[in-house]
């Protein structure tokens, strides 16, 4: 597991063994979302401590209802958490509740739908078999955080695009959503309206762009190293 990963899965498992010993200051709401053509069925969990001072939010695959118990390594964070803070009353949060979960939801619809959009284009341009990879970890970095555990995955061109979403809490709307297209060294984000095949065909000319001056500084640090080599047998001239 990468470093991240280990963090992550440290700071949920501490999160989850402060809850059980203090359940008194500490409460997680979950609402299921199903009928998605991707992600199938996800699970947000609203997970909320006094000594935390925020409500943060995680994503799960499958259906988790009360009682369920959820391991860290099936949690992701997500940082578009709910702020209830300006309720005056009970009713008044439960209403922002209502707001702000159904404006998450709508998101998560939203940018499942949009990346099954690209499954074809992906496919198209990239060539080869596209695979569904639902996990909470990836092996390429993004760079944004993920909204969803799922991605695609072109495994000929060593390509990942996967849905990700900026950091904002869920009082102030649905959380901006783009499309990350990365490999290991070079990662683009792109609106989620975008044409699917103009993004693709973009971001594929900048990685073999980027391959081209990776080649062209390796060739230069060889000449390099090759004449320095060339003056082992000679005392090289100072000037």
């Amino acid at each position: 597991m990468s470093g991240e990963g280990a963090r992550h899965e440290d700071g949920a498992e501490e999160l989850l063994r402060r809850a059980l010993l203090d359940a008194s200051d500490a409460a997680a709401v979950s609402l299921a979302i199903g009928d998605l053509p991707l992600s199938e069925v996800v699970t947000v969990i609203f997970h909320g401590r006094r000594d935390l001072g925020t409500i943060q939010t995680y994503v799960a695959r499958g259906r988790h209802g009360a009682g369920t118990t959820v391991s860290a390594r099936e949690l992701m964070r997500v940082p578009c958490d709910l702020d209830l803070g300006d309720a005056a009353d009970r009713e008044q949060a439960q209403e922002l509740y209502l707001q702000q979960a159904t404006a998450l939801r709508e998101a998560l619809v939203g940018a499942d739908t949009v990346l099954d959009v690209w499954r074809e284009p992906l496919g198209d341009v990239a060539g080869g078999t596209i695979t569904i990879e639902r996990s909470v970890e990836l092996d390429v970095p993004l760079p944004a955080h993920r909204v969803l555990p799922v991605a695609l995955v072109a495994p000929e061109r060593q390509l990942v695009v996967a849905p990700v979403c900026g950091a904002r809490t869920l009082a102030e709307g649905r959380p901006p959503l783009g499309i990350a297209c990365a490999q290991q060294d070079l990662a683009r984000i792109y609106p989620l309206p975008d044409d699917p095949v103009r993004c693709l065909e973009e971001f594929l000319d900048a990685a073999a762009g980027h391959a081209r001056e990776l080649a062209e500084r390796l060739a230069h640090q060889e000449a390099s190293v090759a004449r320095f080599l060339e003056l082992s047998g000679e005392e090289p001239p100072l000037h």
